[in-house]
């Protein structure tokens, strides 16, 4: 809708007469206003007075950011969420991942995990257990807790006391495990739109890092892994800031690789070609992921099986055609079979070439 000179933009109560020929955008700044308008050269010298943003877990997570973590079930994406709470929280790292940001408060909630559960990774058969820094600070839900009046449903109350929370621990590093919970069983597009919304809100206003965790659905262990693999919609993928996944190897039962997905503070580092090869141990009595190298994704994927559609007895023959230079149509005619099945054979036999 274009505004002529004068007209007024009404909508419900809200009505502002706009007049184009007197507004000047780095004068006329409304705190109430949806949009906050300056020149190109204004955002660039307000930006230059902010610090850099610092790494909390290499190039993968920086600080002001909302990343998504997502795996499979049972990958360990809690393990690892807690071991970068940890090292955030006395500002320690995890090799190779730096982090450069001070000693700092951190809030874990913990929708997954029981007291008892949380102890018995973090101890020596319930006994002799690990000493956290008392700048970590986890939250588990209260079962007994009712919710009060004055809230229309319970995601709101949920809402609330998140936010209480930050405030109470003055935290700037906020880790939620995980997302299917806070958005309940609801996975469609549109439900995730509010979530996001509501973390960035809470990002802006408290000038947060948050990480949250998430699950992929079932997937063909034999294909990489991308941004499609993440668990409800592309719409969480859009509004985080960065992301990552844990994909299982078939190297070996307790080994990972970490992937990055999305990046907007930096170039891709650990993508297909270079991912970060990890174990799960538990040397101790912290359980953890150690780093063990840089490897290719490809070596730690299922090998395609071969199926009737894309083996049969007609590869051998399909593929020497092929290298002789007859076109997919010839080598049907010749061999009697379609030209799309053709293509399915080369196609196959390169991939696993």
């Amino acid at each position: 809708m274009n505004l002529n000179h004068n007209q007024s933009a009404t909508n419900g109560s809200y009505s502002q007469t706009v007049s184009t020929s007197t507004y000047d955008p780095e004068v006329f700044i409304d705190d109430e206003e949806l949009f906050t308008i300056r020149t190109a050269n204004t955002w660039l010298q307000n930006a230059n007075k902010r610090p850099v943003p610092k790494m909390l877990f290499g190039q993968l997570w920086y600080e002001g950011e909302l990343c998504i973590l997502f795996a499979d079930s049972n990958l360990g994406k809690s393990i690892l969420a807690v071991q970068m709470a940890h090292g955030i929280s006395v500002g320690n790292h995890m090799h190779p991942f730096a982090c450069e940001a001070e000693p700092q408060p951190v809030l874990y909630f913990d929708f997954e995990l029981t007291e008892k559960q949380f102890e018995a990774r973090y101890s020596v058969e319930f006994a002799d257990h690990y000493q956290f820094s008392n700048n970590f600070y986890r939250a588990e839900m209260n079962p007994d807790s009712d919710m009060p009046d004055g809230f229309k449903d319970f995601d709101e109350y949920l809402s609330a006391c998140v936010e209480r929370s930050i405030v109470q621990t003055g935290s700037k590093v906020l880790v939620i495990d995980n997302l299917t919970y806070l958005r309940g069983t609801n996975e469609k597009a549109k439900d995730a739109l509010p979530l996001m919304k509501h973390l960035k809100a809470l990002k802006t206003r408290y000038g947060l890092s948050i990480l949250a965790l998430a699950h992929t659905p079932k997937r063909d262990m034999s294909l990489e892994l991308t941004r499609n693999d993440l668990q409800g919609s592309k719409m969480l993928m859009n509004f985080c800031d960065s992301a990552f996944a844990i994909g299982e190897s078939v190297v070996a039962e307790n080994m990972r690789y970490l992937k990055q997905i999305k990046q907007r503070n930096t170039r891709e580092v650990y993508g297909s070609n270079n991912v970060c090869v990890c174990e799960v141990n538990k040397p101790a009595n912290f359980l953890q992921y150690e780093f063990l190298g840089y490897g290719i994704e490809a070596d730690h994927l299922r090998k395609p099986k071969r199926t009737s559609n894309t083996y049969s007895e007609y590869t051998d023959q399909v593929i020497a055609l092929h290298e002789e230079g007859k076109s997919l149509r010839q080598i049907g005619a010749q061999l009697g079979i379609s030209y799309s099945k053709v293509n399915r054979v080369i196609n196959a036999a390169q991939a696993n070439s």
